[in-house]
């Protein structure tokens, strides 16, 4: 009895192949493989060319900064400032204390420069007119609106973008290219 549980354990451990099925060749491996790898060289600078250039990504995370500070104002029942340094390439938060001291935001809020050789080309802000250098100032109100305001981004090969920031929402738009208001 002792020869026939061998011969079935032993029996269970071999790999059974039933007649006509066969596992995948050497070559359609390859060709698998080969297609994977054609797929992923395609796609993949497809992905990381959208939405990561410098341009882009200045745009977005002052886009951010924006609506956070909305957020923000309208949460606590307190006037943020965005400042724009132009000649620097810099933006950064003030927050209008009870007390009336302006004082500077932390986290979101602290001086950002933006990403590499993109600059601000000009800020225009309706009744105020269009800025190309200075600092320049931008008021998000308690009331829950914000300065309409278009900022023009240029990189070092004059690529442009336009932020264009709502004043009711305080969300912005971005285009491509320079768009006036």
């Amino acid at each position: 009895m002792g020869g026939r549980t061998d011969e079935f354990a032993a029996d269970s451990l071999r790999v059974r192949q039933r007649p006509g099925q066969s596992g995948f060749t050497l070559l359609e491996l390859g060709v698998v493989i080969t297609l994977l790898a054609l797929f992923s060289l395609l796609t993949i600078p497809l992905f990381s060319g959208s939405g990561t250039s410098k341009l882009g990504y200045s745009a977005r995370c002052l886009n951010g900064t924006i609506k956070y500070l909305f957020n923000e104002a309208a949460l606590t029942g307190k006037e943020y400032r965005l400042i724009y340094n132009l000649d620097r390439g810099t933006y950064s938060a003030r927050v209008l204390e009870a007390d009336g001291k302006v004082v500077t935001v932390s986290g979101v809020g602290r001086e950002t420069k933006l990403a590499g050789d993109v600059r601000f080309r000009d800020l225009q802000l309706p009744g105020r007119g269009t800025f190309t250098t200075g600092e320049v100032t931008v008021r998000i109100h308690s009331a829950g609106w914000v300065e309409e305001a278009s900022v023009h981004l240029e990189d070092g090969s004059g690529n442009a973008l336009t932020l264009h920031v709502m004043p009711l929402t305080g969300t912005g738009e971005i285009f491509g290219g320079y768009k006036t208001l």
